[in-house]
């Protein structure tokens, strides 16, 4: 739905009392063009789902700082802070948590990601990203991606 449509459509609210959790993540972009994916591993919320790598910020850290520990929890990579570049923001309800996502481009990172949780991975061409079952929040972002890529 766009956002004309939506304009029709009664005002969504955010129900009251939901916890609010920060989580960043990231669109790594290789050399060719190509956005990482990851597949949520089975026996997590939203399993088998393909979504940007990263994770929850914990308290006291930043979001560049918890997505570049996060990337090297997960995928054995190392990633700077600096060379994060904030390029889309996801605001979603969930049926038990309002998930707050900035995202951020990263184009240099020290190592090969590898599956270090087991979750499945893959490189997709930009635009194949729409073909992608993703989680509700990722799928708005595509289309802020692709405008800043």
């Amino acid at each position: 739905m766009g956002c004309l449509e939506a304009l029709e459509q009664p005002r969504n609210t955010v129900p009251s009392g939901l916890p609010i959790i920060l989580v960043s993540a990231v669109c790594l972009i290789d050399k060719e063009g190509r956005i990482f994916l990851a597949q949520r591993p089975e026996g997590k919320s939203m399993s088998g789902l393909w979504e940007f790598p990263g994770g929850k910020v914990d308290e006291g850290e930043s979001p560049e700082f918890a997505l570049c520990r996060e990337l090297d929890e997960e995928l054995g990579i190392d990633v700077r802070e600096c060379c994060l570049t904030p390029i889309a923001f996801a605001s979603h309800s969930y049926e038990k948590f309002h998930l707050l996502m900035p995202v951020y481009a990263c184009r240099m990172w020290n190592g090969t990601p590898q599956s270090k949780e087991g979750q499945a991975f893959k490189w997709v061409q930009p635009k194949e990203m729409y073909d992608m079952p993703m989680p509700e929040a990722d799928i708005p972002l595509i289309a802020q991606i692709l405008d800043r890529l």
